[in-house]
């Protein structure tokens, strides 16, 4: 039996909480851990509309992009939407999860999700937010389980670097023990100490990937307890950010590139600053708000930054130094839906075999286009 927490756990080993910004509020918003949990449905909102939805469909877990609750709640009038959407699923035993801005940030999240359908290349985060911690992490096998060992923490994420995955190191050598009274070794007898052929297994982990391949590793390893190592390293790791700033494969003007644009992101009509001819191949994308960071994206080099919720002003001082703007409007965050299908779908083992992960197939965007 699958449950709230084992989808959480899973889903936390690719988006951390802890990445996520201090103001945003993430995790688990409504329900119990231990609820069991067959389906659960991603939706960028939790809106009444897509809570019938869920209802309908019978869904026990719903994982939103926006949080349900972002602010101090002091009250909870179930005559009005937000009382009645919590009255829904408190009686419905729904439960409902929220990755903001750590899953903008993460790697393969709403902001590389975004940079891939427009078409961006050789990316790398817009807005700075923290630096990964590197450790080495040492485990002491039995030659018999070093391939084992080394072929499970690597499936973990365990050694990757630049694009290399699976890097290690192993030196031989002899290990000594003795195990003690209720003990039960795996080699030799309690009371006697023992010695064996062992292989010292070196590779690379960061902060986030620690707990879940420690435990890859303990389940590969033979021994009762496994002897280990984790290092702090003053190695630099990738530096983690919201937004993404990278390159289109050749030159575009403004409008030619606005077309496709419109056509990748299914949106309707966007608003647009800069002059149509503006030749552009240096490009920032931002989803959701990102009206704060217009100075950064020009700053960084772009010809042109993509974000959402745009006001007059700030499209006016945009114009003026000379960088392009395109607003598609904040719903095309939507792509994080199928983002994080494909997610449950690659690691569908780690979840029982019938429980169903599937996209809210109902729109959140409020404007309607005349």
């Amino acid at each position: 039996m699958t449950t709230v927490k084992d989808v959480i756990q899973l889903f936390e080993t690719w988006v951390p909480v802890s990445y996520a910004e201090s103001w945003d509020n993430v995790g688990l918003q409504l329900g119990r851990m231990d609820q069991p949990v067959q389906k659960v449905m991603i939706t960028l909102d939790v809106v009444e509309k897509v809570v019938q939805e869920a209802i309908e469909q019978e869904v026990d877990f719903i994982i939103a992009h926006h949080p349900l609750f972002f602010q101090e709640i002091k009250s909870l009038n179930l005559a009005e939407p937000k009382g009645r959407v919590v009255q829904q699923l408190i009686q419905q035993q729904i439960a409902v999860y929220a990755a903001h801005t750590n899953l903008d940030i993460v790697k393969g999240g709403v902001n590389d999700l975004l940079a891939d359908q427009l078409l961006l290349q050789q990316t790398r985060p817009l807005v700075a937010t923290k630096e990964q911690q590197l450790y080495k992490l040492v485990i002491y096998t039995p030659t018999t389980h070093l391939e084992q060992v080394r072929e499970a923490v690597g499936n973990a994420g365990a050694g990757h670097i630049g694009n290399y995955s699976h890097c290690s190191f192993r030196s031989e050598g002899t290990g000594a023990f003795k195990p003690l009274e209720g003990t039960n070794p795996y080699l030799g007898k309690q009371g006697v100490i023992e010695e064996v052929a062992e292989y010292r297994l070196e590779t690379i982990i960061t902060d986030t990937q620690k707990k879940a391949i420690l435990q890859a590793a303990k389940e590969a390893h033979p021994y009762e307890e496994m002897a280990y190592d984790v290092i702090p390293l003053a190695n630099k790791g990738k530096i983690e950010g919201l937004g993404r700033i990278g390159t289109l494969a050749k030159p575009i003007r403004l409008y030619d590139y606005i077309v496709q644009v419109k056509e990748r992101l299914a949106v309707p009509a966007l608003r647009y600053v800069g002059d149509p001819d503006t030749m552009i191949q240096r490009v920032a994308v931002l989803g959701g708000s990102g009206k704060g960071f217009i100075d950064t994206a020009r700053q960084a080099g772009a010809d042109l930054y993509i974000t959402g919720d745009l006001s007059f002003h700030e499209a006016q001082d945009a114009e003026e130094a000379g960088i392009c703007l395109i607003d598609p409007g904040h719903h095309v965050e939507a792509v994080m839906k199928q983002g994080v299908v494909a997610f449950f779908d690659r690691h569908k083992d780690y979840l029982s075999t019938d429980i169903e992960v599937f996209a809210s197939a109902v729109s959140t965007e409020p404007f309607r286009f005349a």
